[in-house]
């Protein structure tokens, strides 16, 4: 019998222990958090000092066009967000495989990400982003982190929106 990953993983037949899901559930769950709350400093902490994040280019691009490399580099490409109000990241599903190499895993997960703007004074709108992420997770030093996300955009809609909370 082959001895299993410390966390539960089994590296020989592609599944990861209910350890490592939980983790790599809370990480992705983070993201999505820091995201909308702007934590940049949270969201760098959560990649790899190597890793690579890929955006597509909306409207123009659909699809993982825009590389950026490393963790400031990363930080400094989601700093964008300071440019919209409001943003809530709905995490729709996600399911987690053991990579090819021990201390390695990819993910998949899917979002509905909404946009709040206003697109006229007095007139907020909600742009809506269908997305999957395709990940790429190393565990360093006991912690799940992303080594590599691309994100595409499966479709956008636009949304009106009746109110909004004020203050944000």
């Amino acid at each position: 019998m082959t001895p299993a990953h410390p966390s539960g993983a089994s590296h020989l037949n592609g599944t990861l222990g209910v350890v490592d899901q939980l983790a790599l559930g809370e990480l992705v769950a983070r993201y999505a958090l820091y995201a909308d709350h702007r934590d940049f400093d949270g969201l760098k902490g959560l990649f790899t000092e190597d890793a690579v994040l890929v955006l597509p280019n909306p409207p123009k691009d659909l699809g993982p066009v825009l590389t950026s490399t490393g963790r400031d580099e990363i930080a400094a490409s989601l700093s964008s967000l300071n440019d919209i109000p409001i943003t809530f990241h709905a995490l729709a599903g996600q399911v987690f495989d053991a990579g090819a190499e021990p201390s390695t895993a990819t993910g998949h997960v899917a979002c509905v990400a909404h946009h709040l703007t206003e697109r006229e004074p007095g007139k907020p709108g909600d742009l809506v982003w269908h997305l999957r992420y395709t990940d790429a997770y190393r565990l360093e030093e006991g912690t799940w982190r992303i080594s590599r996300r691309e994100l595409q955009i499966d479709w956008i809609e636009t949304r009106s929106v009746r109110k909004w909370r004020s203050g944000t």
